[in-house]
């Protein structure tokens, strides 16, 4: 039974290993999504597995060829993820939009200060009314991050350049108001 254990756990690593190597999944470490990473590494040329045609030595999965990559993907528009501290520091520079993506009912049983309202359900059909300026720093949060990276990929998708993910207000340690 513990070596049928240890053999699942090992299948799930690769797994996890072959679908970070694809780029299936974001990375929200502080790094940038996949087309940001591309784009600030000058095109990706040998610094992305994305981007490479070759086999990266003692890996047992293939680099994606650009061939073989979708070009929905290469051209898939994206946001940042950052930390709250980080967000935290932003908002006291100012010059940024606080948004959260919340429904109204959460937003008024506590909201971040001058945070603007705006549900990810209707980001699509809204943004550009609440949010005219695209190039505008615009910090996004929920309550506990999931709707937020919808919100900031779907603000990215609409064309907003400068658009930061960070998590939810479960964790948020700086203070809420009503």
């Amino acid at each position: 039974m513990k070596t049928r254990k240890i053999g699942w756990i090992r299948l799930l690593c690769l797994l996890a290993a072959a679908t970070l190597l694809c780029g299936l999944l974001p990375s929200c470490n502080g790094q940038s999504t996949t087309a940001e990473a591309k784009e600030e590494s000058g095109g990706g040329e040998d610094q992305s597995p994305e981007s490479a045609g070759r086999e990266e030595e003692g890996s047992s999965f293939p680099a994606l060829s650009e061939d073989k990559q979708s070009e929905s993907e290469e051209e898939k528009v994206s946001y940042k993820c950052i930390s709250q501290d980080e967000a935290k520091r932003l908002m006291d520079e100012g010059n940024c939009i606080v948004l959260d993506v919340r429904e109204q009912s959460e937003y008024d049983e506590g909201h971040i200060e001058n945070a603007v309202l705006l549900p990810y359900t209707e980001i699509d059909r809204r943004a550009e009314q609440v949010l005219p300026d695209k190039d505008a720093l615009i910090l996004v949060y929920c309550r506990s991050g999931r709707r937020s990276k919808i919100g900031a990929q779907s603000l990215a998708d609409l064309g907003y350049t400068n658009v930061k993910e960070f998590g939810g207000i479960i964790d948020w340690q700086y203070g809420t108001v009503k």
